[in-house]
């Protein structure tokens, strides 16, 4: 990661969380722009199908909130992963309104590959980190997301 002037170790304490967040995506969204190439899916739908691999259930309303982006816009993403058979959506059997979205075994196929390219980025941007450092790393972002 190229670390613009104002990052210097001896000030690192004084850098606020949120620049460090916003240089790690921006470094994440370099990489996957550079080896990420699918016909598919796009760059920006990625985080969709991964969210809803990672997600027990989910459903089509709370990925709308989650993303910020309209009803509109993920109803159409959501077909289109339907249509290649990437997830599935049913009703909610308590609440026929909700749609409830499953990963398929042919979307867990898929996200396995951009699992390897997400695992390839942090292997780059932790080289310098000990198992324990990485152990720590992760553990302490937990604490900053939990609610």
């Amino acid at each position: 990661m190229t670390l613009p002037s104002q990052f210097k170790k001896e000030n690192a304490e004084n850098i606020f969380i949120y620049h460090y967040v916003e240089e790690m995506i921006s470094d994440y969204s370099n990489y996957i722009n550079e080896i990420f190439d699918d016909e598919d899916i796009t760059k920006a739908e990625l985080p969709f199908l991964i969210r809803i691999r990672f997600t027990d259930t989910t459903t089509q309303k709370e990925l709308v909130e989650l993303f910020k982006v309209s009803e509109g816009y993920t109803a159409k993403l959501l077909r289109k992963f339907e249509d290649k058979g990437y997830i599935t959506r049913r009703e909610d059997p308590e609440n026929r309104r909700k749609k409830i979205v499953e990963i398929t075994p042919n979307g867990i196929e898929k996200t396995d590959n951009v699992i390897h390219l997400i695992e390839g980025w942090e292997s780059k941007v932790t080289s310098n980190m000990t198992d324990e450092e990485i152990m720590l790393l992760k553990s302490l972002l937990f604490k900053v997301v939990e609610p």
